[in-house]
């Protein structure tokens, strides 16, 4: 059972690692609480700056920094998994850090991540770990083509991905990749994606919103749309693998679990995990305008021992990123009814950069 120490008051300090837009969200949802907030980022354009009581702008492997931050904060979170887990292990001998440091070590390999999944008997694609090109040669020919080839760390909106086709893919996908370990897996014809957007207290209490789905474009998320065109029986199948996952990881805060709704050929549904995400989620933006209490409060609520909120939808809502250019259509995009506007901060527009988000709801049928 992770460590519970009570609920920590309104003007407690919650430190949050990374200045992105999910950091600068996190940090909004604290304030609103009553809670203050210190970001540490070595950007020292972090757009999370501009709502923060206080920043620090160092390396993540600065531990006289990670010292100081450590004593300014009362509990400590991240926006993202790509911090370095001996980070997340020296800021925990000081302080609480939730997520955990095992969920953030899983998250960041995508081979201890499957590992797992077969360990808790939830349902993946066939894959193989690849550290050479002989490995990969091999695991092409034993699971068939199409396969997709994934770096074990650091991937993310489709980086670090290589598609296979055929044999004579395979030297030009190793380059593709930097010629790093990695997975092979079997390229799955799934129906579409969705995701589950769980809470998990310190105690084991769980609070999930419905799942939506996901719409891809570029490698990136598009839409997120809720209700999902999905059965109840598929609903609640997301949920036991999700309570399974967060439980495993005696996790804390938001977690979020991406899968593949795949069609058997008896007609049949099936899931499988795609990855998991330890933080708040991008496919999780709509319940911040849909919901009564959105990802992000919820989070905070999770890692400070407040009780978890309702996790109710009291709008249909289809939540579009805003990437590049999509940016600067925000006067019209503001003038449409029922829709919720949120912007990002970043002062840099470039291709492939999410800038913000729109969502537009609908009442209930």
């Amino acid at each position: 059972m992770a460590e519970n120490v009570g609920a920590l008051a309104p003007g407690s300090t919650i430190g949050i690692l990374g200045g992105g837009q999910l950091g600068r969200m996190l940090a909004l949802a604290a304030g609103e609480l009553g809670f203050r907030t210190h970001i540490f980022c070595p950007d020292p354009d972090s757009p999370a700056f501009e709502v923060t009581r206080r920043n620090t702008v160092a390396e993540y492997t600065d531990e006289a920094a990670l010292d100081l931050f450590a004593r300014d904060s009362d509990v400590i979170t991240y926006e993202f998994e790509n911090i370095p887990s001996s980070t997340a292990a020296f800021l925990r001998s000081r302080r609480l850090v939730f997520p955990g440091v095992k969920a953030l070590d899983i998250a960041q390999d995508r081979l201890k991540e499957r590992n797992l999944m077969e360990q808790l008997g939830i349902g993946i694609a066939n894959y193989r770990p690849i550290d050479g090109l002989d490995d990969l040669e091999k695991a092409a020919s034993e699971i068939g083509y199409p396969v997709i080839l994934k770096t074990r760390r650091f991937g993310y909106d489709g980086k670090g991905q290589a598609t296979i086709s055929s044999a004579t893919d395979i030297a030009n996908a190793w380059k593709q990749v930097g010629e790093q370990s990695s997975i092979l897996e079997q390229r799955i014809p799934f129906e579409m994606e969705i995701s589950v957007i769980i809470a998990r207290t310190a105690s084991g209490e769980t609070q999930a919103y419905d799942s939506p789905h996901n719409i891809h474009e570029k490698q990136i998320l598009h839409h997120s749309i809720v209700p999902a065109p999905i059965s109840q029986q598929i609903q609640d199948d997301a949920l036991v693998i999700a309570r399974k996952i967060a439980d495993e990881l005696d996790y804390v805060g938001i977690l979020a679990i991406e899968l593949f709704v795949v069609k058997a050929e008896n007609g049949n549904h099936s899931l499988l995990v795609n990855e998991i995400a330890p933080r708040v989620h991008n496919s999780g933006h709509w319940t911040i305008d849909a919901c009564h209490v959105g990802q992000f409060e919820q989070h905070i609520r999770a890692i400070t021992g407040w009780p978890l909120g309702p996790t109710i939808r009291h709008s249909n809502a289809k939540m579009t990123n805003l990437i590049g250019q999509d940016i600067n259509s925000w006067d019209s995009l503001n003038a449409e009814a029922n829709t919720c506007l949120h912007f990002y901060g970043k002062t840099r527009v470039r291709p492939g950069r999410k800038m913000g988000h729109i969502t537009r709801l609908e009442p209930i049928a």
